[in-house]
Order: C-alpha cells, then sequence, then structure tokens
C-alpha cells in the first residue's frame, strides 16, 4: 500500500487533505502538533503529535519512508532544508504555496499593497508563467518565494509539487473573509458599503479543491508549479450575496467606486483594486484536476463554522485573533453610519 504523511493535518487544507488521501487508498499518517483526528477521517488514519519544527521528530515519523510527504504548513527556506534533508526517504513531496509569489510586470506584488499605488495588475487569467518576488526574510510572499525555489533546485533529488492557492475557504480558517459578512448579518446590519463598486475580485480557493489537487499530484510525482483556485472567481458583491442567501437575510448594498471613501468603511478582506483570477489549465493537463465543489456549494459549511465560533456573543477578536491583528477593526460601524449619514446629506 502507498504510504502519504500529511503535515499540518488538523489545519483547514489538512483536514480535507488526508480524508481525501485515505479515501483514494493510501495509508495516510496525520501529523500535527496536538495530534488531533478528524471525524469524517477514516479510522485507520494514523494520527501522530509531533511538531514540525523539531527536525528529529519528523525524521521519525517519516520512518523508514514514505511515498509521498504533504506539507501544507511549510514557510520559508528553513523547511525547503528540512525536507530534502530527507530526500532519501521520500518518493515526492507536495507542498503548498501560496498565489502570493507572483508579481506584476512593475515588479509589484502582495507585500506592496500597502504602498501607494503598490497593489499588483497582474494578466488576467493568473497563470503559473508569471515571474514571482524574490526571495527573501522579510514578508510573506517572499519566504514562500524562498521555499519554492530551494525545493524546486532539489527537484532532482525529491521531486516536488508547489501548490500555489488563491484565497482559501472552508472550516477551520483562522483568517475566514467570510467573516466580515457573516458577522454583520448577525449583527443585523441591513445596508453595507462596498469599495471599488463591489466588483473586486480575489480568486478563491476551497479546501476541498486544493485537497484534491493534492490528491492528484500524490500520484503522479513531478516537480513542478501549479495554481489551486475555484472553478469561479465572484466579484466581492456576489461574495456577501452569497451569504446572505446561507443565512436567509436581505442586505442594501452601497456601492462606491473607486477605493474605500472613509477609513474602515467599504473595505472588506476581499476588497481589492485590481483583479487576482487565476487559472487552472496547468493542473488539467498535467494532473486530470477537475474541480469538485463551487463556491457557493461550499459556503453553507464555511458559514456554519463561523456562526458556531461566535455563539452566545463571543467577541470575533477572540474567536479569530489572527484575523484581528492582521485586518483591524473590520466592524466600525460608527464609522460606516456617519459616512453613510453623510452621503445620504450630499444626496
Amino acid at each position: 500500500m502507498r504510504r502519504a504523511v500529511v503535515i499540518g493535518a488538523t489545519g483547514q487544507i489538512g483536514r480535507p487533505a488526508v480524508g481525501a488521501l485515505a479515501r483514494d487508498g493510501w495509508e495516510v499518517t496525520a501529523v500535527s502538533r496536538g495530534g488531533g483526528r478528524d471525524a469524517r477521517w477514516p479510522e485507520d488514519v494514523r494520527v501522530v503529535r509531533a511538531d514540525r519544527e523539531d527536525d528529529g521528530a519528523l525524521a521519525a515519523v517519516v520512518g523508514d519512508g514514505c511515498d509521498v510527504l504533504v506539507d501544507t504548513v511549510a514557510f520559508g527556506p528553513e523547511h525547503a532544508r528540512q525536507l530534502v534533508s530527507l530526500a532519501g526517504r521520500i518518493g515526492s513531496a507536495v507542498v503548498l504555496s501560496s498565489v502570493s509569489v507572483y508579481e506584476d510586470d512593475e515588479g509589484r506584488g502582495f507585500d506592496t499593497q500597502g504602498e501607494p499605488g503598490g497593489f499588483p495588475e497582474y494578466p488576467v487569467p493568473l497563470t503559473e508563467e508569471q515571474r514571482t518576488v524574490r526571495r527573501g526574510d522579510a514578508g510573506y510572499s517572499t519566504r514562500k518565494a524562498a521555499l519554492e525555489r530551494e525545493l524546486l533546485a532539489a527537484g532532482d533529488r525529491l521531486p516536488v509539487t508547489l501548490v500555489r492557492a488563491g484565497a482559501v475557504h472552508g472550516p477551520y480558517c483562522r483568517t475566514p473573509r467570510e467573516l466580515y459578512f457573516v458577522k454583520r448579518n448577525l449583527d443585523g446590519r441591513r445596508r453595507r458599503v462596498l469599495a471599488y463598486g463591489g466588483a473586486s475580485r480575489f480568486h478563491p480557493a476551497g479546501v476541498r479543491n486544493i485537497a484534491e489537487v493534492i490528491r492528484l499530484a500524490a500520484a503522479r510525482p513531478g516537480s513542478r508549479v501549479l495554481n489551486a483556485v475555484d472553478p469561479d472567481a465572484p466579484t466581492v458583491a456576489e461574495i456577501a450575496r452569497a451569504v446572505d442567501a446561507v443565512m436567509g437575510v436581505a442586505v442594501e448594498d452601497v456601492l462606491v467606486d473607486g477605493p474605500p471613501p472613509a477609513p474602515r468603511v467599504g473595505d472588506t478582506p476581499w476588497s481589492v483594486p485590481a483583479p487576482v483570477v487565476c487559472g487552472m489549465g496547468a493542473a488539467e493537463r498535467e494532473l486530470g484536476y477537475r474541480p469538485v465543489t463551487r463556491y457557493a456549494e461550499s459556503l453553507p459549511e464555511t458559514v456554519a463554522f463561523i456562526e458556531e465560533r461566535l455563539a452566545g456573543g463571543r467577541d470575533w477578536r477572540e474567536a479569530y485573533p489572527k484575523m484581528a491583528r492582521n485586518y483591524g477593526d473590520l466592524f466600525d460601524y460608527a464609522a460606516e453610519d456617519a459616512w453613510l449619514a453623510g452621503a445620504g446629506r450630499r444626496a
């Protein structure tokens, strides 16, 4: 039987990846810091508690060897070197990266988006041939780029599929962008301001679609880079309405041309000034990939998970501390109401 080791098994991508591999006939060892088990996994999935930062612990999990190692939490060149050091015992690897490694033809990327005019303008669709940022130690994107380049350079020793995921969504996410719309609906907000005319598109990537790319890549070892996104790239207004439909509410959209009209007004986690829309042609050609779900189809599970986390009036910053750190105050209703009142007077 083919043996797979999955690092980060209880994370949002690890959970469906373990399940997809196990149902495909792999003997799966699920590795996480907590050593937890997902109730949806087959019973024969082996669960191991280990910290991937501990080289010895990871080597012990791999043991005499495995056919594929799936790493959903690799970040930076040190993790690349850790995996390459096990090359003699790993048949191939599938490693999660991000579309944030791409830069546009002017050298702009996700790490420059906070600068004036710094948001990248990518071709549509964005393919794996697009150039990437320089490797580095400072930012998320540059560290992911360093991870990629070290692994690809060692392709003669360790075949690796790098999976560049888009805006990941699904249960167990620590930074769910859907939280913005779910919480507003729970709070009874029935008007919302959307910058850029509500037309922003930041390509979602459902965890089950990512898991399908992982499953197919595990069975077809090779050194390559593949995007992983959903078959559709809805606008921010379409995403908002899809959440409304799941929750059974009606909300009026106030669309604003251009950027947010005031601080903390109309700026959602999905709002971007230029489209980020990726192509899946490479995965289709190389792996025979076909999506297993669409964004709207998978949304009820995501919404239910967020609602459960917020149950009992739990503070969203306690439920999602990383979200609060990354985005700041997402729910400044006073600022929004003040702007709406002023917009009404101007009208």
